[in-house]
């Protein structure tokens, strides 16, 4: 799978002479695809350009072994952002990665809006973003994020000033959806749901832990301990312990 810079004479919302705004899209090996191909398709039918960051041109793979393809580095992505984006999924390395963690402190100075999905809240916490504001995660990582002292929002997209976020997965539509009506407009984010014919119709009402039951609840949480609960666990306190004490020496 290919990321492609989208221009706005491409899409549906292009305006003569209009510079089109720069979203930067984190990658790293273990994201979950859909939290940024929502987003993505939402942005580029409504005519934003679209950079998909990583440490490296080379295919990143996300947490289902599909293959994605990197359109600029992080040490050649544009400067001035408009929207700095992270897509949650296996996040327990990234967390970890000074690197990444600094591109996105780097950015997130000057980008006009610091967004996320499900569990990239959890990587936006651990490069310092989201200190005193509100964050939306995948529901079964809100006391995860709370642990970084984020106050947490049950909210399927969660507006704090200009940090916007999602919640898990399929949320990252309406993320993107809402987001464009706040930057070009309700009649903007209107044109993009029709592109995308985007009217969701579930077969089951078992999105939200209050829909699917206990049982099904309880077989996901075995799931996910069975798979990365140590490993996330270990990673997520070696982060907040971290972003203590940076937050810390900056208030020193």
């Amino acid at each position: 799978m290919a990321g492609e810079t989208t221009t706005q004479e491409n899409g549906p919302q292009a305006g003569a002479g209009a510079r089109p705004m720069d979203v930067g899209m984190l990658l790293y090996g273990g994201h979950t695809t859909l939290d940024f191909v929502g987003p993505h398709l939402a942005f580029a039918s409504a005519g934003m350009r679209v950079h998909l960051v990583s440490h490296s041109l080379e295919p990143v793979v996300s947490d289902i072994g599909l293959a994605v393809l990197p359109t600029v580095t992080l040490q050649d992505c544009p400067a001035d952002l408009d929207i700095l984006f992270v897509p949650g999924g296996r996040v327990d390395e990234v967390l970890l990665d000074r690197t990444t963690l600094g591109f996105l402190a780097h950015h997130g100075r000057t980008a006009s809006y610091i967004t996320s999905v499900c569990t990239g809240s959890l990587t936006l916490a651990a490069a310092g973003l989201l200190d005193g504001y509100r964050a939306a995660t995948h529901w079964a990582t809100r006391d995860q994020l709370a642990r970084f002292g984020v106050e947490v929002s049950s909210e399927r997209v969660c507006i704090d000033r200009n940090r916007v976020t999602g919640g898990g997965v399929t949320a990252g539509i309406d993320f993107g959806l809402t987001l464009i009506a706040r930057v070009l407009g309700e009649d903007a984010a209107k044109l993009a749901q029709l592109a995308m014919e985007y009217d969701p119709q579930p077969p089951f009402d078992a999105g939200s832990p209050e829909g699917a039951g206990p049982e099904v609840v309880a077989r996901f949480a075995e799931f996910v301990e069975a798979t990365i609960g140590e490993r996330i666990d270990e990673s997520i306190a070696r982060a907040v312990s971290r972003a203590l004490e940076q937050r810390a020496a900056q208030n020193a």
